[in-house]
């Protein structure tokens, strides 16, 4: 069982089912109340229901049982490496390929693939489920994945990015023109308040996040750009551009539902990436070509414009 604590720093009555589904973002609402309900939620050494409203300076300790993880099985399925060493391996990841398993996606996910391909030289720090996996990609973003093969690595980067040290630069295609050449969103990100399955920029329970934008082409209703992650929150391009006005190109998520061309989710790809190796120090840059889809829709553009 693993035990997650927190500390109120606010005394403005919030109820602690809200509080802890802004804190603990991997977890629906519904499971929060779940847990609670189950006696796993204590403040102050005693538990509480659902609808207790927390106070200045409450402790509390929530106790998250063990999940019963499904067996994970290797699947031939092909990867496009850019770079591998017996410690890390950057792959370029194919539109529509989820990275690992969930409820719904036990197979065809790029970590059935790589246990095919690395057999059992992957990081076990993250459980059955994520073999290797330090940071994530959307299923519909494309781009450049880095995968640790054994836990020293992953130890080595996961403290990268946890310092904000590693490189990540994404291409995008936005709605309208952007003002400005250069810019930088700086907008905590977190749960959206009603709608659980997306993210919202979140003033009262968000995490910081941090994304820097520059203008690479201008297209009149469109605006291709180049976005660097400060911080890595779930959704941060999309949230953040969305977040002024300009959300990405093929995100019905967070832009309009009708999209005038023929895609598959957002435009986004995660062009390069930027570490220092784990067992060398050395620096370390890998630049993901853009996918066909791209490349063929910027050139739709340029003949529009």
């Amino acid at each position: 069982m693993k035990t997650e604590m927190f500390q109120v720093e606010k005394d403005d009555g919030e109820r602690i089912d809200k509080f802890l589904s802004g804190e603990m973002t991997d977890f629906s609402r519904s499971y929060i109340q779940k847990l609670i309900k189950e006696g796993c939620v204590h403040v102050n050494g005693a538990t509480v229901k659902a609808n207790y409203k927390l106070s200045f300076d409450d402790n509390i300790l929530v106790e998250i049982p063990e999940l019963s993880e499904p067996d994970i099985l290797p699947e031939d399925i092909p990867l496009d490496i850019l770079y591998e060493d017996e410690d890390i391996l950057i792959v370029n990841k194919p539109k529509g390929m989820v990275v690992h398993p969930a409820a719904g996606h036990y197979s065809g996910t790029l970590v059935n693939a790589l246990m095919f391909h690395c057999k059992d030289n992957l990081s076990g720090i993250n459980g059955v489920m994520r073999p290797g996996i330090v940071h994530r990609i959307d299923m519909d973003t494309t781009g450049s994945l880095l995968v640790c093969k054994n836990d020293m690595a992953h130890q080595s980067l996961a403290e990268q990015l946890k310092e904000h040290s590693i490189k990540r630069v994404y291409h995008a295609i936005v709605h309208g023109n952007l003002k400005e050449d250069k810019g930088t969103i700086d907008a905590p990100i977190g749960r959206h308040p009603t709608d659980r399955k997306k993210m919202s920029v979140n003033y009262k329970n968000g995490r910081e996040a941090v994304t820097h934008y520059q203008v690479l082409e201008r297209f009149g209703s469109y605006t291709y750009i180049a976005c660097r992650l400060e911080t890595g929150r779930t959704h941060q391009i999309r949230v953040h551009m969305a977040s002024i006005h300009h959300p990405l190109l093929g995100d019905r998520v967070y832009g309009p539902q009708k999209c005038p061309y023929p895609l598959t989710g957002q435009t986004l790809h995660a062009k390069i990436l930027g570490i220092r190796h784990p067992r060398t120090g050395e620096y370390m840059e890998f630049d993901a070509p853009l996918p066909e889809y791209f490349e063929l829709l910027l050139d739709k553009l340029h003949h529009i414009s």
